[in-house]
């Protein structure tokens, strides 16, 4: 008696609830826990502010993302394993991705990526929107609005002492105040002088203070492009 041979395995495995669903939440949940896992150790281990925190927030969603799918492809024709791998992939967006945005967020607030001197075009004399390239003819001046940025006035509540300068001697910076906080608005008008040559230079606006025996630092650069004079 001949034994007729078994059917092909179908070239696409066959997905029902009942087999995708309880395997996939149970991923999502490995990858939950293994999130807040990681989060806690790194609180417990990572005693300063900044350093280690930037890579312990992107390391849960690296390991699950890729890690997930490539759980995944190697268990296609088994469902509830490759359910599995996809609860994986979602936890590595959520919460992971989401959470690890958050505190890459607070490390920016905390001064963590370095500061910066941002400069606006004042709007009703409150800043509006960020410049980094200005022209003016020879012989006129422009007052924009700067501020120290990526510090907090709580987590460096010093006070800035602010200076300007440019790579031409016909071009003047000149910062309306000289001791600010971070986050304050504060004028700065740069002039042209007569007899400056036409051409491009820069002009720089930098901020500096003293805190817990180190020195903070901020600063911002404007292209500006010097023009004839007007007739």
């Amino acid at each position: 008696m001949t034994v007729p041979p078994a059917p092909p395995a179908p070239e696409f495995p066959v997905y029902t609830p009942r087999s995708f669903l309880p395997a996939f939440l149970l991923g999502w949940g490995l990858g939950v826990a293994l999130t807040f896992a990681v989060r806690g150790a790194g609180a417990a281990l990572l005693t300063d502010l900044c350093q280690g925190h930037t890579l312990l927030a992107l390391l849960v969603p690296l390991l699950l993302g890729p890690g997930g799918l490539a759980f995944t492809a190697a268990h296609w024709r088994r469902p509830s394993r490759a359910a599995l791998g996809l609860g994986l992939v979602l936890a590595s967006l959520f919460p992971a991705l989401f959470v690890g945005a958050q505190d890459i967020g607070q490390l920016r607030r905390s001064g963590c990526a370095g500061g910066y001197v941002l400069l606006t075009e004042p709007v009703n004399g409150q800043p509006g929107d960020s410049i980094s390239s200005l022209s003016l003819p020879v012989g006129t001046e422009r007052t924009l609005l700067a501020r120290v940025g990526g510090y907090t006035a709580q987590t460096h509540p010093g006070v800035f002492t602010v200076r300007g300068a440019s790579t031409a001697g016909g071009v003047s910076v000149t910062p309306g105040r000289t001791q600010v906080r971070a986050g304050e608005p504060f004028p700065v008008t740069i002039r042209v002088a007569r007899g400056t040559p036409v051409n491009s230079y820069t002009a720089t606006v930098s901020a500096a203070t003293q805190q817990d025996g180190r020195k903070v630092e901020a600063s911002g650069t404007l292209d500006l492009n010097v023009r004839p004079a007007q007739p």
